[in-house]
């Protein structure tokens, strides 16, 4: 394959980003497709879509995310996102003690509405803001230790961390696949080397980026 062609890909990843409302889902989204952050940015309805191909162990990766509403009342429509999904993201306020507490609440759905061997990373946003924290690093790496899953601070302001939040999941995720875990053939995004144009396709039959 000629990496060349920044439009080819090995495999496509489905990810997810949840977590309570007013977290910087949107924003983390933003920094890591557009390398900027995302000014005035209000709460999500339903769900934001974006994608971006990354480089990973060798491999070209394509990440199809989706962001999604924090809110309570929209639950039952961003739920149906979760299928198929091999990554999420939770993502908490590390200024918001209320919005951390809610993550073992979020990782419970994404293990039981998504893959079963999904890669599911704790995402303490806002880490610009640590003199306000209400969070701190070590009681969250103990607590995704205990969850077994992974865990990085980031800001989506200053794009702290952002890329290496995707990247290590990304990673996670093909370790599996080279170690015979999960079958790429058995994914819903599946394994997969497409022309620009097929993708195109693909992009406005998934709803379209909405960054």
């Amino acid at each position: 394959m000629d990496y060349r062609d920044k439009d080819a890909y090995d495999y496509l990843f489905k990810f997810i980003i949840i977590g309570e409302a007013g977290a910087g889902k949107s924003c983390l989204l933003h920094q890591f497709v557009e390398n900027k952050f995302k000014k005035g940015s209000a709460h999500t309805i339903g769900v934001e879509f974006g994608s971006k191909i990354i480089r990973v162990g060798g491999r070209q990766i394509k990440l199809q995310i989706w962001d999604t509403a924090g809110q309570e009342r929209y639950r039952s429509v961003t739920r149906s996102y979760y299928r198929g999904a091999v990554g999420a993201l939770i993502t908490y306020d590390i200024t918001n003690r209320e919005s951390y507490n809610k993550l073992v609440t979020w990782l419970a759905d994404a293990r039981t509405l998504a893959r079963a061997d999904i890669s599911i990373i704790a995402v303490g946003n806002k880490c610009d803001l640590k003199d306000q924290r209400a969070v701190t690093y070590l009681e969250a790496s103990r607590c995704a230790q205990e969850n077994d899953i992974l865990f990085l601070e980031t800001s989506a302001l200053t794009g702290e961390g952002v890329e290496e939040v995707f990247i290590k999941v990304a990673r996670h995720i093909l370790n599996k696949i080279e170690d015979g875990l999960i079958d790429p053939n058995t994914m819903t995004s599946g394994q997969n080397i497409k022309s620009s144009s097929a993708q195109a396709n693909e992009d406005v039959d998934a709803g379209g980026c909405a960054c």
